[in-house]
């Protein structure tokens, strides 16, 4: 064993990761094949299912305390849609779990979840189309799967997925050969995060198996919660964070849906649509709010005044003074103007341009994705004004 595979190891004993190599093998079936992915709570493997003779992907969670009963909230969460996929085919374009185990390791005992082996996540084909975006077609019949099965979270098994972005998107093929070509986009050997074998290697040979042929699933419901009982207060990856997580609001199913506008945007510009950066005065989230604003307009007052920041920012309807966010970006006084307390997720937005964005050219425009016009009434605002 190399040095750097030692110091890999050594760093996943302190941290609580169960320190697997090539070739072990979990619960009597499992062979370990290369690591797909290591992230703050898990690590991923490619395996071969030694009794069905395929490939499947094993999640092994870390041991350390507090990470037991998330390991049980997720299993549980999976078993759900497991059993729901039965009633309805849009479960289809939710990751399956196969089978799940514990085993124990030298840092204690590990929940393990096995599902079907899929290909590279969304990120990955981002990447090798660079700054371009990915072909419109595309971009739509993706954005087709990806809100069929959120619906199906959302009304079949009452869950919030929390953390919609392009690595938790996964690649699959129907047919075996591209399938199989997928899975050899991995380079299991270099590196510990979902990357490909080297820039333009995807697009490039995907041309011949034809873009359009690529389904994608939704993955990863370690940050999931049911709709009933939400788990935290703090949700999604900062670029895809809706504005009611942003002002420490409840937050329902709506959340899931604005996360991917943002993700339909950066798909077809290669741009994120909000890329907040903290100042001097600042946190990340105050000017992840004032970007909102600056893009979509005023927030509603029965909203902003509901924020636990909002008499630093804002000043009431009737009041004199005015109150500035203090971002490079923009200065912006709310005032008395009254707007329905609804935010809108439309074509609209994915199509503004501001100094930061590229505009599209006319043909583009018209054949953007359009998500559906979902009004998103942000939960407990009625009360508060």
């Amino acid at each position: 064993m190399d040095l750097g595979v030692q110091e890999v190891s050594a760093a996943q004993r302190t941290e609580g990761h169960h320190p697997t190599r090539e070739g072990e093998v979990f619960n009597v079936r499992y062979q370990a094949l290369c690591k797909l992915g290591c992230g703050a709570f898990a690590t991923v493997w490619l395996c071969h299912d030694m009794r069905r003779k395929k490939h499947v992907a094993v999640k092994v969670l870390k041991s350390r305390e507090g990470f037991a009963e998330a390991a049980q909230d997720e299993v549980a969460l999976l078993r759900c849609v497991s059993s729901m996929k039965k009633k309805d085919r849009a479960g289809e374009n939710i990751v399956c779990l196969l089978d799940d185990f514990r085993m124990i390791g030298e840092n204690g005992f590990h929940v393990c979840l096995v599902f079907e082996a899929l290909g590279p996540s969304l990120r990955c084909l981002m990447e090798n189309y660079a700054a371009q975006g990915l072909p419109l077609p595309f971009v739509k019949k993706s954005l087709q799967q990806v809100l069929e099965g959120l619906q199906f979270l959302h009304k079949c098994c009452r869950i919030i997925h929390t953390d919609i972005k392009p690595e938790n998107v996964l690649l699959y093929g129907r047919d075996k050969n591209l399938q199989r070509l997928l899975l050899c986009m991995f380079d299991c050997g270099q590196r510990t995060d979902l990357r490909l074998k080297g820039p333009g290697d995807l697009s490039r040979r995907l041309e011949e198996s034809d873009l359009m042929s690529i389904e994608v699933k939704i993955a990863d419901l370690g940050s999931a919660c049911w709709t009933y009982k939400p788990f935290s207060k703090e949700i999604q990856t900062q670029p895809y964070r809706a504005l009611e997580v942003l002002l420490g609001l409840d937050y329902g199913t709506p959340a899931d849906i604005w996360s991917t506008g943002c993700l339909a945007f950066e798909m077809a510009t290669g741009e994120h649509l909000f890329d907040p950066q903290a100042g001097k005065y600042f946190s990340r989230d105050d000017d992840h709010v004032a970007r909102i604003i600056e893009l979509l307009g005023r927030i509603p007052p029965q909203i902003a005044f509901s924020w636990k920041k909002s008499t630093k920012f804002f000043s009431r309807p009737g009041k004199n003074r005015s109150k500035e966010v203090y971002c490079e970006s923009l200065k912006y006084s709310y005032s008395s103007h009254t707007e329905n307390p609804k935010i809108y997720i439309t074509q609209r937005s994915l199509q503004a341009g501001t100094g930061r964005k590229r505009r599209f050219h006319t043909e583009q425009q018209h054949s953007l994705p359009c998500l559906p016009l979902q009004s998103r009434s942000v939960p407990g605002m009625n009360a508060k004004s």
